[in-house]
């Protein structure tokens, strides 16, 4: 029998995690250690990964300098477009409270009374954004202080040209994508640990909030659609129909593969075969799997949100906008790392001083929101491509790529069509029988 993927292996791990908590809450609560351990592996990821992909991303796109407009044109879009799905995704987790009525471990009633009588100002918040040991950040995980050191070591990097340090950042990436999928093997015995831990603290309960949080992601992500994507498209002028039926492909792979690089290549085929042209596409579309995660955004900010209100923590309204901006810069440039979303939302957990209990308990529900966050990424990317080129004004100017070989004209209707063209532009004839000899030439060669 061929081995089960990571997915069925992680519902497998949910399932018998809940089975154990549930008739053997001693015994689940037991082998919580198990999910502790895959905690610590994945917080050991954020540092090099945040790092390496980030200088990467930054100083390896010399287009971003080159291309100049479109590179301005597509990080206004970019940044735009994700600042309203990090908005909607704080906004219907207020409002939806999925988190109420789930106790985490880790916060204790004395620490978060704590936490809100030492509550750093405005100014503290700015001071802090800024290292004074970008190891000391590492150590203590801070992800935005990692953030803000990356992006002014990249614009160096990409201002002195030091290709060793790019090369050397890309062999990192590579090492940290591989290491994470190496911790990811042991996510169903995490999952597994964590869930079985969770019901035999707190009961079968807990899973009804569960259900309400991937309940509450979907609905974010079609309110998403339907008031920021679907405006968009019609302000742009998009023909709805020839893009939905376009991008339908690159959608339901992503969906069902949960990975937008799997979706890519079909995606620049499709988003070119009905007329962004290929200089547009081929490089909207891979900066925007760095810049323009929508799905993923929003998800980051309904989850923290959810860890909040799991822990009992109160988060202010400044705390909240904080925490956008900072998931704004750490949600880039890690769209190709299996299940990126956890590591990054393990780094803003820790940046904010809440659980990581919480990490381990939406890994178990994690792979049917992961499916929806990523299409939607994909879904997104392709509007842009399209976007960006009607903003530059070159949307269907170029000949769409043939989209099968039957829409190809065969040399002799091709020849019949300019002889036509050739006699009506000279009805007398005459000196067009040497065109037409070349033509007939040209056409054989």
């Amino acid at each position: 029998m061929r081995k089960p993927g990571l997915t069925t292996q992680i519902f497998l791990g949910l399932v018998i995690g809940i089975l154990l908590g549930w008739l053997a809450p001693e015994a689940g609560k037991a082998v919580k250690p198990a999910a502790d351990v895959f905690l610590h592996l994945v917080k050991s990821i954020i540092a090099p990964l945040v790092f390496a992909t980030l200088v990467v991303g930054i100083a390896g796109h010399d287009n971003m300098k080159t291309v100049g407009r479109l590179g301005v044109k597509s990080l206004v879009y970019f940044e735009v477009v994700t600042t309203f799905a990090l908005a909607i995704g704080l906004l219907v987790a207020n409002l939806m409270q999925p988190g109420a009525g789930i106790t985490l471990g880790g916060v204790q009633a004395g620490d978060i009374g704590a936490m809100a009588a030492k509550q750093p100002s405005v100014g503290d918040i700015i001071v802090h954004t800024f290292p004074s040991s970008v190891i000391d950040s590492m150590a203590r995980g801070d992800v935005l202080q990692i953030v803000v050191f990356t992006v002014i070591f990249a614009a160096a990097v990409s201002a002195t040209k030091a290709e060793p340090i790019l090369k050397l950042c890309h062999s990192l990436s590579e090492v940290m994508f591989k290491y994470t999928s190496y911790v990811m093997m042991f996510a169903p015995i995490g999952v597994a640990a964590a869930m079985a831990a969770t019901v035999g603290e707190h009961g079968l309960t807990v899973l009804v909030s569960l259900g309400k949080l991937v309940g509450t992601l979907y609905l974010a992500l079609v309110i998403f659609v339907l008031c920021v994507l679907l405006p968009i498209a019609v302000l742009a002028q998009v023909p709805l129909k020839k893009f939905l039926g376009a991008v339908r492909e690159p959608f339901i792979l992503a969906f069902s593969t949960t990975s937008s690089e799997a979706a890519l290549p079909k995606a620049l085929i499709a988003m070119e075969s009905i007329g962004v042209p290929r200089n547009i596409v081929s490089f909207v579309l891979p900066v925007g799997y760095t810049f323009n995660l929508d799905g993923t955004t929003l998800y980051l900010s309904l989850a923290a949100t959810f860890v909040a209100q799991a822990a009992g923590v109160h988060m202010t309204l400044e705390q909240q906008l904080m925490m956008m901006l900072t998931l704004m810069l750490t949600s880039k440039g890690v769209a190709a790392v299996p299940r990126a979303s956890l590591v990054i939302l393990a780094g803003t957990l820790t940046s904010f001083n809440l659980p990581l209990a919480g990490v381990a308990l939406i890994l178990g529900v994690d792979t049917i929101m992961d499916m929806a966050r990523t299409s939607i990424n994909v879904l997104g990317n392709c509007l842009a491509s399209v976007v960006l080129a009607r903003w530059e004004g070159v949307f269907g100017k170029e000949p769409a790529i043939a989209e099968s070989p039957s829409s190809i004209p065969n040399e002799a209707e091709a020849i019949a069509k300019v002889e036509v063209l050739m006699e009506n532009a000279h009805p007398t004839g005459g000196s067009d029988n040497a065109s037409k000899g070349s033509l007939e030439s040209a056409g054989s060669k």
